[in-house]
């Protein structure tokens, strides 16, 4: 049974379980403090610290782990990137006090400070530039570093950038773009690769149908032409003769929740009646 590392806590932890659980594997724990699981019966769960996940898939302690993207950079280590999935959508930024007088990662000058939980990604941002930096790691709380006059500027995540604001920050430069990723040991043997590749199709179906909607309705057949207009769907609706329908078929098709509704405005002004929109669970190409 192969072995996947995840989250031990935190907003990160809740959406991988929901994920995992919606893919049909769903997470099995003897309580919550568990530090193993079953996923599905298929799969072993590990929990561990978010941060620690990218040393122990790349050590082989598990075959893959989800984590953010921006900690697999900072651990530098070797992995395989296997998917985005899509969620936990960050960014690592430069930011200065608002009346530094720092207005862009230029303006940085060589000797200044810069915090960071990030010291990696920070060395590296700033040496690919050109400027000399001293970085100071800190655990946590880095945005706190220049009002106590123990750095310059910050190098910090931000989702909204409200928490930067809130201190007095603003931001000059993005070092990263980072997500949940799901990973693995660069040297799985084939077996374990097989299962790796069907956990990611599982995965990437659930992801595939967040955001999509399965439509149906009765409508005119005169009207058939500009319903594909309004339906495009994947490829396309789908149309199926109603029985003892008279002059009206049935209608299928895959939409976008952003067009929901305009979309059935746009059946109901074409005529379309009995109406029915439903969730998808699992979308597969």
């Amino acid at each position: 049974m192969l072995k996947i590392a995840l989250p031990n806590k935190g907003r990160l932890s809740e959406e991988v379980r929901e994920l995992f659980n919606d893919a049909g594997l769903e997470v099995r724990a003897r309580g919550e403090r568990a530090l193993t699981a079953s996923l599905g019966g298929e799969f072993e769960a590990i929990f561990v610290r978010a941060q620690d996940i990218p040393e122990f898939v790349a050590d082989g302690a598990a075959q893959a782990g989800v984590t953010g993207w921006d900690l697999v950079n900072e651990a530098g280590r070797e992995l395989e990137p296997l998917m985005d999935l899509e969620f936990g959508r960050c960014r690592l930024v430069v930011a200065a006090r608002d009346e530094s007088g720092i207005a862009r990662a230029e303006d940085v000058k060589d000797g200044m400070r810069v915090a960071s939980c990030f010291p990696r990604l920070t060395q590296a941002f700033f040496q690919q530039r050109g400027q000399k930096v001293t970085v100071v790691p800190v655990s946590g709380a880095a945005e706190i570093a220049p009002h106590l006059g123990i750095a310059d500027i910050v190098v910090d995540l931000t989702s909204t950038g409200s928490t930067l604001k809130m201190n007095g920050l603003r931001e000059v430069a993005t070092v990263l773009e980072s997500s949940a990723r799901l990973v693995a040991y660069p040297r799985n043997g084939s077996d374990a690769r097989r299962a790796l590749e069907e956990l990611t199709q599982a995965l990437g179906s659930v992801l595939a149908a967040r955001g999509q909607r399965y439509l149906m309705a009765n409508v005119p057949k005169t009207s058939l032409e500009k319903v594909r207009e309004v339906l495009p769907g994947l490829n396309g609706p789908t149309v199926v003769d109603v029985m003892n329908g008279g002059h009206f078929v049935a209608v299928h098709a895959v939409v976008s929740t952003r067009t929901l509704y305009r979309t059935v405005n746009a059946l109901k002004a074409l005529g379309g009646q009995g109406i029915l929109v439903t969730r998808i669970e699992r979308l597969m190409a």
